[in-house]
């Protein structure tokens, strides 16, 4: 079954910079992402209740945007992506979260990080 990409934008009271921590760096992801975050040069490994997960960090650019891909995802072309969008008028910051799922799971993933960037949200008083 071939995955779908979905994007979903946040609108989140934070300067770049300081919301780029909490994506980029094993510490930040640590806070609001998984239990516990670790890294070794590009591989990340995230840690939930006893299980973990690999990803690799594919690109990134300071305050900007971190992109990675699941190690066990067979779909090769499957990435999460965390940008930063700034609206060039009102200055208003949004976070994009690309990221694919399978056809029949596309709702249950939005839920997941709908969920996951209320607690990012939660976290940094946004």
């Amino acid at each position: 079954m071939t995955k779908e990409k979905f994007q979903i934008e946040f609108p989140i009271h934070a300067s770049p910079a300081m919301l780029y921590q909490y994506f980029a760096t094993p510490s930040g992801l640590g806070e609001w992402f998984a239990d516990n975050v670790n890294s070794r040069g590009e591989m990340f490994t995230f840690m939930w209740d006893g299980s973990e997960e690999q990803a690799k960090l594919l690109s990134y650019k300071a305050d900007d945007r971190a992109k990675f891909h699941w190690v066990d995802d067979e779909d090769e072309n499957a990435f999460f992506e965390f940008k930063i969008q700034v609206d060039a008028l009102t200055k208003d910051v949004s976070l994009i979260i690309t990221d694919f799922a399978e056809e029949d799971e596309l709702d249950e993933a939005k839920m997941l990080w709908e969920n996951q960037i209320a607690e990012l949200k939660h976290l940094i008083g946004a």
